[in-house]
């Protein structure tokens, strides 16, 4: 529905009394009506002259929102009589095939999971009726819903599924890219549940050593991660070629199995390593001089979730600690940098986060390009735990085997094989 440019109305004469005529959008129909609105009686009590009845007409027009832009979209919604469910599908396709800033699988993945729940909720309700009175009562029924009697949802949980909705409900435009359902959101009527402090496990450097020690075959990819701040799918990601020296270069991250582009714009980036964790991650690659430095038995990705199930969950319960992600590994190798006074700009830079700031601009480029700045940093800041402990492991001999007689050791493209389990 076009945006209109306005109208004057006009006065009637009929049967003695004078009447307000306009054009108005009617929701529930393709064509405006033309309704009469009394204005006053021609003579006697209550007429009005010509320049009163024309006030009174602007201030007919003004009530009814004749001119109103809100009135035109609040009826165009109506018409269009769109179900959340059915919007719900055309946006997640949209964010995965836009030009600009297209989702991540995982991200479109677990959207995909979250519209599980929303659309058994409200899937079948019209998109003008998704308002904060409706989302009152769905974030009522997520703050009450349980699961082996503990609350199923979080705070936090229940704001990220609120936020899918928004989403959703925002990627209705017209023909001017305006949106449709512009909804105003109060949290405080919605009533959403107060997000406190969340947990986010860290550990200590003597513990950082226990895992590792414990971890076998995955040892050096756990010293990696505490040493590096990599992200678990960069780590997965790193090709024998990316490691040169005391430098890693991140180029892609895994996700089930399959490479991808990292998380962010910023997650492209080069990480200087400690001397001694360049060393062992040297001895670790051995002769090989392509495919992944951390390859499953059929040289594909190792899968984050068969690791934390068959590795670190394990290792952590035998401690006495509470499962938890491999973002602990990251949040440990912040806490370092910065207890080692490490400049912010550069801990940025290696850990792969925004730098947006003016002055960070000025300085990012120079930083990017010393190299021996950033080698003695990384020397200087060190690991936050011991490494004599942990002896270097090679590739499983299993995937040795199988490559064995290869010069190369070149990998085949991430992707499953016909028949094959997951790594």
């Amino acid at each position: 529905m076009a945006r209109r440019r306005g109208q004057s109305g006009w006065i009637e004469l009929r049967k003695g009394i004078y009447y307000a005529r306009f054009w108005i959008d009617v929701p529930g129909r393709s064509t405006r009506s033309c309704p009469r609105v009394r204005i006053c009686p021609a003579t006697g009590t209550g007429s009005l002259n010509a320049s009163e009845r024309s006030r009174r007409l602007k201030q007919i027009l003004a009530e009814h929102g004749a001119n109103s832009e809100a009135t035109a979209r609040a009826t165009e919604a109506a018409n269009l009589g769109i179900s959340f469910e059915e919007q719900a599908k055309a946006w997640l396709q949209s964010v995965q095939s836009r030009k600009r800033n297209p989702v991540k699988l995982r991200t479109a993945e677990a959207w995909k999971s979250h519209l599980k729940y929303i659309n058994a909720k409200i899937g079948p309700m019209q998109l003008i009726d998704v308002n904060n009175r409706s989302m009152r009562e769905f974030v009522a029924t997520m703050a009450s819903d349980q699961k082996d009697g503990e609350p199923r949802f979080s705070p936090k949980s229940i704001e990220n599924y609120l936020a899918v909705i928004k989403s959703v409900v925002a990627s209705v435009l017209n023909d001017k890219g305006e949106p449709i359902y512009p909804v105003k959101w109060s949290s405080e009527y919605m009533d959403l549940p107060v997000i406190e402090e969340q947990n986010t496990p860290s550990w200590t450097g003597s513990e950082i050593e226990t895992i590792i020690s414990r971890a076998d075959q995955d040892r050096v990819l756990y010293a990696l991660l505490a040493g590096s701040g990599l992200r678990i799918g960069e780590c997965c990601a790193l090709g024998v070629e990316d490691v040169r020296d005391t430098v890693l270069r991140v180029r892609h991250s895994a996700w089930e199995g399959a490479l991808c582009s990292p998380k962010t714009a910023n997650g492209v980036r080069e990480v200087d390593l400690c001397s001694s964790l360049a060393e062992m991650l040297r001895e670790h690659i051995g002769k090989r001089t392509a495919g992944l430095v951390f390859p499953s038995e059929r040289g594909t990705p190792l899968r984050k979730s068969n690791l934390l199930r068959r590795s670190l969950h394990p290792i952590l319960l035998e401690m006495g600690a509470q499962p938890c992600g491999f973002h602990a590994f990251r949040r440990f190798r912040v806490a370092h940098l910065r207890k080692q006074l490490v400049p912010e700009i550069l801990l940025r830079v290696w850990i792969g986060h925004s730098t947006e700031g003016i002055t960070d601009k000025y300085a990012l480029e120079g930083i990017k390009r010393d190299t021996l700045f950033r080698t003695t940093m990384a020397q200087k800041a060190g690991l936050g735990f011991d490494l004599r402990p942990i002896a270097p492991n090679s590739i499983p001999a299993k995937f040795l085997n199988r490559w064995s007689g290869r010069e190369d050791l070149n990998l085949r493209p991430p992707g499953p094989e016909p028949g094959a389990l997951p790594g």
